[in-house]
């Protein structure tokens, strides 16, 4: 599923509890010396969806939406119907694992978990798990081109697996204007260009996979209200007519966004929330 044409959002608004307070620098987005054109929005439709979902991954396919859910004990896989956040179908995470990000591939479904190291491959239909992969280190998104599984871990790279045998193949160091870029977060593949949200911020970073350079931003600042700002977390996107969907985490609605045009070196919006959020015994802010 490939995105072609224009530049749509959806974004889950509510609001979440502040469970705990961890200490994390948050980035200045877009870096001082960036000349990647930012893009902006205007919301266009709200759909309902659970308030009890932690979501961690979310995917557009075939009219429904696939969303992997988190925390200890009551992550899941669900199948979801957008215009009414009716949940079609759902399988539970063993409780010892924190789920992650997912991705759809041929008719199987793809889910991290945060540190336990272990992914899960799921029958798309049944939503029967079929086997596990390993990974080293943590798992954060997960997306696909043509050939590969693209996943992040929280880091500034991004790692790219050989889609049959789930093995590494390469990293790939995000960058702009020669500054890193840390905390990507949710990903998805547009139009040839990889899209990472980017933790603690309220940006979704455009890189370009051959290089790790980011090609443009887009700048959700102010589409959630004070008691709802929370920085943006999962989204997703879906085939031509093209759309994104951006959810935060256990909210009450799907906001349906259209994107601006960028404007390149455009530095408005530089203010951002922060708040902390736990994940089993951890916590970091968000």
């Amino acid at each position: 599923m490939h995105v072609r044409h224009g530049l749509t959002a959806i974004v889950l608004g509510g609001t979440i509890a502040s469970l705990a307070a961890q200490s994390h620098q948050v980035q200045r987005l877009p870096p001082v010396g960036s000349h990647a054109p930012v893009s902006t929005y205007t919301v266009k439709h709200v759909y309902p969806h659970d308030p009890r979902a932690f979501t961690q991954g979310i995917e557009y396919r075939d009219g429904f939406l696939y969303e992997g859910t988190g925390l200890n004990g009551e992550s899941s896989l669900r199948k979801v119907e957008l215009t009414t956040g009716k949940v079609l179908q759902k399988a539970a995470v063993p409780s010892q694992y924190f789920g992650e990000g997912i991705t759809t591939w041929g008719e199987t479904i793809l889910q991290l978990t945060w540190q336990s190291q272990i992914g899960f491959i799921y029958d798309r239909a049944t939503f029967k798990q079929l086997r596990t992969f390993p990974y080293a280190g943590e798992g954060w998104g997960l997306t696909h081109n043509a050939s590969e599984l693209i996943m992040s871990d929280g880091s500034a790279s991004l790692r790219f697996l050989d889609a049959k045998t789930l093995a590494e193949k390469r990293r790939l160091l995000v960058t702009d204007a020669g500054i890193i870029v840390r905390d990507l977060n949710e990903l998805e593949w547009v139009n040839g260009e990889i899209y990472a949200n980017v933790w603690q911020t309220n940006f979704i970073a455009r890189i370009a996979p051959a290089t790790g350079h980011i090609v443009g931003w887009i700048d959700l600042t102010g589409l959630l209200s004070p008691d709802e700002q929370r920085g943006v977390w999962p989204w997703l996107r879906r085939a031509g007519p093209a759309r994104l969907r951006v959810p935060l985490r256990q909210q009450r609605e799907v906001r349906h966004l259209a994107a601006s045009r960028s404007h390149r070196g455009d530095r408005r919006c530089r203010t951002r929330g922060a708040a902390s959020q736990c994940r089993g015994s951890a916590c970091r802010c968000c």
